[in-house]
């Protein structure tokens, strides 16, 4: 007996050096929906006390898990407080990390963090070096608590005074963690099914609060950890820190003054100009909305496409292609532009990988973002636009919508799970995981010139 369970070890421990960390990072999550599906079919799980259907249970499990926020069941009104917490538990899981829960728990009881480990962990936050990951790993779980608590506790006065203070405590929780989390949840269909933050559209304090929180979790835990050492030294940052804080404050201000001159005319300056950068903000993958969505015109929802696309930053509980994807990109254009030989930015220069992987990113995100709108558009005979809109905000886990979600047949749901869970993952990763290494680094094919453009 004793031979055999040492052979059982030993065939483990061959399986797992057989996994590369992408796999490892896919199979993590993979199990974690899988989890969170079987138990929110459970009874409990529902007010009703009923069992809820697998397609409804996984494509909720998929969307807390994924950080994005479309649902087909309201969060509010059919999840029992289990249910509830549940759903908060895979949001809070999926927007650090499922490697990073993991890590932490291999902490917690003392067991020694391997090389392997490290390296994984260092995929799955798309952190720099593997040196000095298990410290990392110790901020992002700290950083986490404290933002979520010190949110909870911003949000407590507005919602105790609205619904009682057992009842705004956990409210305060709930939206503070999927706010951080970028997962746009929302408990506020009990005033109205579906309706997010719609009710506190020109209530400036809890806008305010949950933008900071958005944009808290959306600029990444890479970072954070650089803006704590070296504070307010900017020329200290790291040029990922540099691009992305650059980044994001363009994304925000340029979207809102489309907003604000186009979008909100008829509405007080006061509540035009919360309308408009809330707008901003929660698009790049928050996922919550305190306006009608469907009332906008055309450009501004190709607009907020093209923003759900983007996402966030790198490491972060974030989804989409990345802020420092587009400017690595944008950079790219810049130097073709100019007849420069490198890419260049606060005067250094960004590798040609990042440049070929930002590349890849963006062409797989548009590949796979209009080729599913189209097939929903088929399946179900919606516009092009409205569906390119869902798909966008799937594969973007942001988690709006036009109010097609819960409309849509098995097929166009399947293939929002897979956005979603490709958006999260990362279509980097997954290729990473699919397709095997090469072994060609040594050795180059002869060059040839192609003419582009």
């Amino acid at each position: 007996m004793w031979q055999k369970c040492k052979m059982n070890r030993q065939f483990l421990k061959i399986k797992r050096k057989n996994l590369n960390s992408f796999q490892v990072i896919i199979l993590s999550f993979f199990s974690l929906i899988l989890l969170g599906t079987l138990l929110l079919m459970l009874p409990i799980s529902s007010r009703e006390r009923c069992f809820t259907s697998f397609p409804d249970a996984m494509f909720t499990a998929v969307s807390a898990t994924c950080v994005t926020g479309l649902v087909v069941r309201d969060t509010a009104t059919y999840w029992s407080l289990f249910g509830q917490t549940v759903i908060l538990i895979l949001i809070q899981i999926g927007g650090m990390g499922v490697i990073t829960i993991g890590l932490a728990i291999m902490m917690a009881s003392g067991k020694k963090i391997g090389l392997w480990q490290r390296s994984t962990m260092q995929e799955s936050i798309s952190a720099p070096q593997v040196g000095g990951i298990v410290k990392l790993t110790g901020f992002i779980l700290k950083i986490s608590a404290v933002i979520e608590l010190i949110g909870a506790a911003l949000l407590a006065p507005a919602f105790c005074k609205d619904f009682g203070f057992f009842k705004g405590l956990w409210y305060s929780l709930f939206h503070s963690i999927s706010a951080f989390c970028n997962a746009g949840f929302d408990l506020f269909g009990i005033r109205a099914p579906f309706s997010s933050l719609t009710s506190y559209d020109t209530n400036v304090y809890v806008n305010l609060i949950v933008m900071l929180l958005i944009v808290t979790g959306g600029i990444g835990f890479l970072v954070w950890s650089d803006v704590g050492n070296n504070q307010h030294h900017l020329k200290k940052y790291s040029l990922q820190s540099k691009v992305v804080l650059l980044t994001s404050a363009i994304l925000i201000v340029l979207p809102a003054l489309y907003f604000f001159f186009y979008e909100y005319q008829d509405v007080a300056f006061r509540d035009r100009v919360i309308c408009s950068v809330f707008q901003s903000v929660t698009t790049r993958t928050a996922g919550f909305n305190t306006t009608d969505l469907a009332a906008m015109d055309e450009s501004g929802t190709a607009i907020m496409i093209i923003l759900m696309l983007i996402g966030g930053s790198p490491g972060s509980t974030a989804g989409g292609m990345k802020t420092a994807t587009v400017a690595v990109l944008f950079l790219s254009a810049i130097t073709v532009f100019s007849r420069r030989n490198d890419v260049q930015c606060f005067k250094r220069r960004i590798s040609d990988e990042a440049v070929r992987s930002a590349g890849a990113i963006f062409f797989m995100y548009l590949v796979l973002f209009f080729t599913s709108g189209v097939i929903i558009s088929r399946t179900e005979d919606l516009p092009l636009l409205t569906c390119l809109f869902e798909t966008g905000s799937a594969i973007g886990t942001v988690g709006l919508t036009l109010g097609i979600t819960g409309k849509l047949s098995a097929l166009s749901r399947v293939i929002l799970m897979i956005l979603m869970f490709f958006g999260r993952v990362g279509g980097l990763t997954m290729i990473y995981a699919a397709l095997p290494s090469s072994d060609s680094k040594y050795s180059r094919l002869p060059l040839e010139k192609i003419s582009v453009g």
